[in-house]
């Protein structure tokens, strides 16, 4: 069907915690608008939007998928996201382009864990949104104590907009506060469309009365209409009701709350209607901000939601495909066009639209067209990621990008002797262009190839996604700590690097003192090293020389200071770096014909690895900023469980019935920390980590592989 006007498009989100519903809700979107005949179920693996064969095995949703229906003269565009914590990134670039959000619970978990943190971040992108208060027919099923949860935990004020009749096996359906009307199923319908507005039932008249009047008191808040009504004691129009609740969520006043039972087909229609009566068309909202790029000032432009307006649009999701990437694009201004030439503002490169598809799940609609407001999938893009921008070429315009959460747990990639290189990396490369939130690098110590993700549900998906490449077969292990070492004391070294094999030979001598650098001296040589407009070395080794009568002449002793540093590349007890030392040539010897530059450097490399196992070395780990938040209740297990680790705790801070506890811990200590901590809090504590420094440990507390 063909959208009249712009008002008619609503863009939504499905977002809740998982097993809330989400996806059960989106599949009776689907049948109810006439989009799908038959309904699919979650247990049987045959729902829309969970196509991916990973979904249906483990029986979540893993990665957003995007359907769009028709709801008598409108189109909602729906995004199903993820309720596990490891893919809330998946919610975090869906909220980033939705106009609106339906945020669903469970009417027995009440408001968990995941539902807390997409509501949060719903707010941070100021999406309106509805509350869906679903599975009231479940054992346990508690609707007003879902609603005080939700104003203590997510400090929603609530709108309530219906509630149910009966609970558990007796739920009978539930009563519409706006319309004053009991939805009545008709049982004898075996396609459970048939529903029919009656009058209330006179056991729920008194409780629906008492809840009309705490509605049209939360109405009077967006309305003075409303609120003169009901100081003169008048009735309020049902349309009048609908106008003031809509600008009350539009303008985040308030939450209005729906119930129903998805599963049983309660309460979605009557969300539909909310959906399109409450939720923001892409005209409501205001025209997205952006910058022209380069100009100097960082000028700052509008882009408001019309066709005439110039195209931007903002990529959010991509999914690699045999024949080319599927770039998801929300368009907010201007039209796109099949064969379009759009300029790429992120990398400056123009690119040519390919198709447009409107999607149903895996499966697609061609379009000519895509305007304001709409989501299309575009084939056809050579170098466009997630958080890109498109726009007009003659009408540079860069909008906000999408920011995602640090990884916080790795694994290391063991390739199968068989594996194709070219083939696993052009596999990894398609998995991390789709996926933000992980990313690979091959540590250059230890040489292995690590991945680093949100927890480890999200690194073994990533792992069974590899698999499905042809060719490629890796197993995973735990990646080992980059360690420094350092000398345990000063010391003096004589290297005579003398040889003698028939014809010319090598001779170099060498004195070399050695120090390892406290964290003043460090302080000393990084500023010298600064105002002389030298390069830093990462690994802080400073060389200098001391030399008299030029005993060894100025054209070897950069040999001699390249030997040294090679030679602390790599230690000679464990193959890690050596860091904060001082190394100065303080005397030597040449010979006039064996003497040479290769001679000096082959002496440092041997006077260093001679220097340590006469000095004796100092192990040195890396300290990991933590910062851990979580339920003021858990506290005091989580400083013993830090104390555990060998951290030390540096400030806790304690606000909201939430404390975030800082610590500095051990590297070594946090694998599996990500799977532990949720363990311990029952999935409601999080925590991030960054690099803070080096600190000694003894050896026998160290995770070292074997000696060298």
């Amino acid at each position: 069907m063909t959208v009249n006007t712009l008002s008619n498009v609503r863009n939504i989100g499905i977002i809740a915690h998982v097993d809330a519903g989400k996806t059960t809700t989106t599949e009776r979107i689907l049948y109810f608008s006439g989009t799908k005949h038959k309904v699919g179920d979650v247990d049987s693996g045959d729902t829309t939007t969970d196509f991916d064969p990973l979904e249906r095995a483990k029986g979540i949703t893993i990665n957003s998928a995007a359907v769009s229906v028709d709801w008598g003269i409108n189109q909602i565009n729906i995004i199903d996201t993820p309720g596990h914590v490891d893919f809330t990134a998946e919610v975090e670039r869906s909220l980033r382009v939705l106009d609106g959000a339906v945020g669903v619970f469970c009417a027995v978990g009440g408001v968990e864990v995941q539902s807390e943190t997409v509501w949060f971040q719903a707010n941070k992108y100021k999406v309106p949104r509805i509350a869906y208060i679903n599975k009231l027919d479940r054992t346990g099923a508690d609707f007003y104590g879902c609603i005080s949860q939700m104003k203590e935990k997510l400090l929603a004020k609530t709108a309530i907009c219906s509630i149910p009749v009966g609970a558990y096996t007796d739920f009978k359906g539930i009563i519409d506060l706006i319309r004053m009307k009991f939805v009545l199923r008709n049982t004898e319908d075996k396609r459970n469309v048939d529903f029919s507005l009656v009058e209330i039932p006179e056991s729920h008249r008194a409780e629906a009365e008492q809840r009309r009047a705490e509605l049209l008191e939360m109405a009077s808040l967006a309305n003075d209409e409303v609120a003169e009504l009901i100081l003169d004691e008048k009735p309020v129009s049902e349309e009048l009701l609908k106008a003031a609740l809509r600008e009350g969520t539009l303008r985040s006043l308030f939450t209005p709350v729906v119930c129903g039972s998805s599963k049983n087909f309660h309460g979605v229609q009557q969300l539909l209607d909310h959906v399109i009566d409450l939720l923001p068309a892409p005209s409501d909202r205001p025209p997205v901000e952006g910058v022209i790029p380069r100009s100097k000032e960082k000028e700052k432009v509008l882009r408001s939601p019309d066709p005439k307006d110039h195209f931007s649009g903002l990529a959010f999701k991509t999914v690699s495909e045999p024949t080319g990437d599927l770039v998801y694009v929300r368009v907010y201004s201007g039209e796109l066009h099949p064969s379009d030439t759009v300029l790429n503002t992120t990398n400056g490169r123009q690119e040519r639209i390919g198709r447009m598809y409107r999607m149903m799940g895996n499966k697609r609609e061609e379009l000519e067209v895509a305007g304001p407001g709409i989501i299309v999938a575009v084939v056809g893009l050579k170098s466009t990621y997630t958080g890109n921008t498109l726009c007009s070429v003659d009408a540079p315009v860069a909008l906000e990008s999408i920011n995602f959460p640090k990884p916080v747990i790795s694994v290391a990639l063991i390739p199968d002797k068989v594996n194709d290189e070219s083939k696993l990396g052009d596999a990894l490369g398609r998995l991390l262009r789709d996926d933000p939130t992980l990313k690979a690098h091959t540590d250059p110590e230890t040489n292995q190839l690590i991945i680093s993700g949100m927890g480890e549900l999200h690194l073994e998906v990533s792992v069974d996604k590899l698999h499905r490449f042809p060719g490629v077969k890796v197993a995973t292990g735990k990646p080992m700590v980059a360690y420094r070492q350092t000398l345990a004391k000063p010391i003096e070294m004589e290297t005579r690097y003398i040889k003698q094999s028939g014809g010319r030979g090598k001779f170099a001598v060498i004195t070399v003192k050695y120090k390892p650098l406290t964290k003043e001296e460090l302080e000393v040589w990084q500023k010298k090293i600064e105002d002389e407009g030298e390069p830093a070395d990462p690994n802080n080794i400073f060389f200098d020389e001391n030399i008299f009568g030029g005993v060894v002449p100025k054209e070897y002793i950069p040999s001699v200071e390249q030997g040294i540093r090679e030679s602390t590349l790599k230690g000679a007890k464990y193959g890690f770096p050596c860091v904060d030392i001082e190394a100065i040539l303080v005397d030597g010897k040449i010979h006039p014909v064996d003497s040479s530059q290769d001679a000096f450097k082959l002496a440092g490399k041997e006077n260093f690895r001679d220097a340590q196992e006469r000095a004796g070395i100092i192990l040195l780990e890396p300290i990991m900023k933590v910062a851990v938040v979580a339920p003021e209740k858990y506290m005091g297990s989580l400083t013993g469980d830090v104390s555990r680790r060998r951290g030390i705790i540096q400030e806790t801070i304690t606000a909201n019935n939430r404390v975030t506890i800082m610590a500095q811990v051990p590297l070594a200590e946090l694998f599996g920390y990500t799977t532990d901590l949720r363990g311990s809090t029952s999935g409601t504590a999080s925590f991030t980590m960054e690099p803070s420094h080096y600190q000694e440990v003894k050896e026998e507390l160290a995770d070292l592989p074997a000696k060298k």
